[in-house]
């Protein structure tokens, strides 16, 4: 890229998204570096650094996959050489941070991303480069700077380019907690909304903040027993915690209107589809004509490609955070976005020192 200074930019890479890396080191106009990561027999993760990273600048590429504790272990390892060899900093760049849905407290659980934040910042990363955390405030968990980048202007741009007669459509947020983000796509692009309430919204522990405990029992033995003037004093009071009234989710229901338009779901991260393929049933029957599915992260776990395959959905686009290759073999719909000229930017102006204030032009809280 222009006006780079690319003779202390090392790139280097795991085993999750070479590609990406590789896209990226030819947009800037070196070479990737000389690292292999490997496995050993008993499973113990490997890492040779070939290259010299003296006093350099390190960016290592490194996004989550379905085998994010691999995932994770090689980039711990990769900081931690680099650290230990005298390289002058360490850039995580991680499209795709791995745990980031697990970033409030669950029953007796613990809020894991802020276990990783600690990880990674103890291995030497001195800055963090990623993309649309699932939340913004993951950013926190972090002793060091983190650069948030936002893959939406890539994602409108392709409604208005490749999705004919987009006019036509109307913008679904697919539960409530998905309303700010789809609201600032059709303010963007001046359609309608539509939000979608019930049973589909997720309900498991993504729902649940705190930690259960058995409920306070009264002492039914007083340990002293009241004087006769105490007792004319004390009145009956109870001592119990009032309950939680359970949550009845009312039925699936849309509020907007759908029919005859294009529905255009958005999203960050596309894992488990069944949200979203009951989604698109309940637009279908709403009279929606096509239905598309917009989202950054691309992981499609388990047999999501048949199930999208086999939905109503006409489209799927996702960004290249994640390698998809086999997902997209197996069902003809996915389509991808190439980010890697945003991630090529970044890495540029946080080497250059220059602002990064121009990638977040026009970015909103809600983006």
């Amino acid at each position: 890229m222009d006006n780079t200074s690319t003779s202390d930019i090392v790139i280097i890479n795991g085993n999750s998204h070479p590609d990406l890396a590789n896209m990226v080191a030819e947009r800037m106009g070196i070479k990737n570096g000389g690292c292999s990561v490997f496995h050993k027999s008993n499973r113990e993760t490997i890492v040779e650094i070939s290259d010299s990273v003296r006093g350099k600048d390190i960016y290592i590429i490194q996004t989550g996959t379905k085998d994010a504790n691999n995932n994770i272990m090689e980039l711990l390892i990769m900081a931690y050489a680099c650290k230990t060899s005298s390289a002058r900093s360490i850039v995580g760049v991680i499209p795709y941070l791995p745990y980031s849905k697990q970033c409030k407290m669950r029953k007796r659980g613990c809020i894991v991303s802020k276990l990783l934040a600690k990880m990674m910042c103890t291995s030497g990363l001195t800055h963090i480069i990623t993309m649309d955390l699932h939340q913004k405030e993951i950013q926190g968990f972090f002793d060091i700077p983190v650069d948030n980048l936002r893959a939406s202007p890539f994602l409108l741009q392709y409604i208005q380019e490749s999705i004919p007669d987009y006019r036509n459509s109307v913008i679904v947020a697919r539960n409530p907690g998905v309303a700010k983000k789809a609201n600032s796509y059709a303010e963007r692009l001046r359609l309608g909304l539509a939000v979608i309430h019930g049973e589909q919204k997720e309900t498991d522990a993504d729902e649940v903040d705190g930690r259960y405990s058995p409920p306070p029992t009264r002492n039914s033995t007083p340990q002293h027993a009241p004087t006769s003037s105490n007792r004319q004093r004390t009145t009956s009071v109870s001592v119990g915690v009032p309950e939680h009234i359970v949550k009845v989710k009312p039925p699936l229901t849309i509020v907007g209107d759908v029919s005859g338009r294009i529905a255009i779901m958005v999203d960050d991260l596309i894992d488990d589809v069944q949200a979203f393929v009951a989604a698109a049933e309940m637009l279908k029957e709403h009279g929606a004509c096509k239905i598309y599915v917009l989202a950054t992260h691309g992981l499609l776990s388990s047999d999501a490609p048949r199930q999208l395959d086999e939905s109503p959905i006409d489209e799927i686009v996702v960004t290249n955070t994640i390698p998809h290759e086999i997902q997209k073999l197996q069902c003809h719909k996915i389509k991808t976005i190439d980010i890697s000229i945003l991630i090529a930017e970044a890495i540029r102006r946080i080497h250059n020192k220059e602002s990064m204030s121009y990638l977040f032009r026009n970015v909103t809280l809600e983006d």
